[in-house]
């Protein structure tokens, strides 16, 4: 497994290179987002449901990592040294069983635990691999990675799923496929230096180990490093998701074709409107009934406002707005004679045709 010398050399080296270009970068995709003349929306409801199901992924693998969930290792229970004789770890460990009975995966566990190998073995590949592998042997420790390979790799294979489910048309439209390359090549990466560094690993790495803390348990370093990474790349494509989907990061603009067919929808809903409201007025017109009560309300109608019109109270007020400015009549003609003209056409305008 790689050390924490390595990474703190690698940070630093690669630190002031990266981190200037990343702030740099963060802050070109910020000014076009500020400066677009698109507007920040809300999540839309297709896109919610992929945030969910990325967020319930997330959720899942972090709770992987908590030692609850993860298989019992004998040596932290025991607090055992590498060389501890069997039936010394074994009698320690049926002390912590209920009624001191070792369970029949305890005892499947014991011959593979008699040899250092199979311990070494052990702290690479897990409990579960070292008691279940049928044709495994110490003498090919490759055996015992073909094994676990499976094992090691369904998380990812069910990451990949949630993934593509979450970035499919059928959940999340255009706003998901615009980021599906993109995670499914970072949860292929995932699973692929999972599987190398187990492939790699110096299986042998504990035989010379002599204190009980020094003792390195890779299969379970490695199980809580695979659910961590998991769970950051998909609360990183969920963040991508949102910020993209609402418009604050990474706005592509409309199209001159998309801006188009906007408003040609838009004409046609507003023409069809138009047409129902011609279509009422027709029948409104032509219905003796329907017309009389259509006049009957404007008639009244004018005699209501020619009431308040003629109010002291109405009167004094236009007159006072009329004397002080706030109200030019002049203005209002012209505000009128321009709107009634962009309606009907300039009177002097020539016929088309």
């Amino acid at each position: 497994m790689v050390s924490w010398s390595t990474i703190q050399t690698l940070l630093f080296t690669l630190g002031p290179l990266l981190i200037p270009k990343l702030i740099s970068y963060y802050r070109q995709i910020r000014t076009q987002a500020q400066t677009s003349p698109v507007p920040v929306r809300p999540v839309p409801a297709y896109v919610s449901h992929a945030l969910n199901i990325l967020f319930v992924a997330a959720v899942l693998a972090a709770l992987s990592t908590l030692p609850f969930f993860s298989p019992e290792n004998l040596w932290s229970l025991t607090s055992s040294r590498l060389q501890t004789p069997t039936d010394v770890l074994y009698t320690r460990l049926a002390s912590l069983r209920p009624e001191n009975v070792l369970t029949d995966f305890d005892h499947s566990l014991r011959t593979r635990l008699a040899s250092i190998d199979g311990r070494c073995l052990y702290f690479t590949y897990g409990p579960s691999t070292l008691a279940n592998c049928p044709f495994c042997s110490s003498d090919d420790p490759s055996s015992f990675f073909y094994y676990a390979l499976p094992d090691i790799l369904f998380p990812h294979i069910l990451n990949l799923f949630a993934i593509g489910l979450a970035t499919s048309s059928a959940i999340s439209g255009k706003e998901g496929g615009r980021w599906r390359t993109i995670a499914t090549l970072l949860g292929s990466v995932a699973a692929i230096v999972d599987v190398s560094l187990f492939h790699t690993h110096d299986w042998k790495a504990n035989a010379r180990v002599a204190r009980a803390q020094d003792l390195q348990f890779f299969y379970w370093q490695m199980r809580t490093a695979r659910g961590l990474a998991i769970a950051l790349i998909d609360a990183g494509l969920a963040g991508l998701l949102w910020a993209s989907s609402t418009n604050r990061l990474f706005v592509i603009p409309v199209s001159s074709a998309e801006r188009l067919e906007d408003v040609t929808k838009i004409m046609e809903a507003t023409r069809g409107k138009l047409g129902a409201v011609g279509i009422v007025r027709n029948v409104t017109v032509r219905d003796e009934s329907l017309r009389k009560r259509g006049e009957a309300y404007w008639r009244k109608e004018g005699e209501i406002m020619g009431e308040v019109m003629d109010e002291k109270e109405v009167v004094d007020g236009i007159r006072g707005a009329l004397e002080s400015g706030r109200v030019s009549i002049t203005t209002i003609e012209e505000e009128a004679r321009k709107y009634a003209e962009g309606i009907i056409g300039h009177p002097d305008a020539a016929p088309v045709g």
